[in-house]
């Protein structure tokens, strides 16, 4: 639970230092975004070692859950969250050539929106194909 808590303080901390920080020229905005993207590693690493390490105390508590899990179960959560990640990695790529296309597109012609949407939306769909790979995935267990 620890563990949680270090990865999520992590990422509002990065995120508010974005917020705090944007739009604004400071002269060393390098240094700025290196200091808080190793605070941010530094607070996930912990989180997870926190997260990983907590297993025997687990098991020890008497939750038969952890302790019955087998790899088989482990591999395939693997599975679905690679799923889930690459799709989405995917997508984003997609969406972001596509979506720079079709602003250039819409900026000269303004009656070509309709077909720059679709475009978008089946760039977009390849994450939603990842999502339901992953849930067919972990359907099986």
């Amino acid at each position: 639970m620890w563990g949680l808590a270090l990865c999520g303080v992590s990422v509002a901390g990065l995120v508010g230092a974005g917020l705090v920080l944007r739009n604004r020229r400071l002269p060393r905005a390098k240094g700025i975004l290196l200091s808080s993207l190793s605070g941010s590693a530094l607070l996930l690493v912990a989180g997870a070692l926190v997260a990983l390490g907590s297993h025997p105390a687990l098991a020890a508590e008497g939750v038969s859950a952890v302790a019955t899990a087998s790899t088989g179960a482990g591999l395939g959560f693997l599975a679905a969250s690679l799923a889930t990640g690459l799709a989405c990695l995917g997508a984003g790529f997609a969406v972001s050539s596509v979506g720079s296309a079709a602003l250039g597109l819409v900026g000269e012609k303004p009656e070509m929106l309709g077909s720059t949407l679709i475009y978008l939306g089946l760039a977009e769909g390849i994450a939603i194909y990842g999502v339901i790979v992953s849930l067919l995935i972990l359907g099986k267990f």
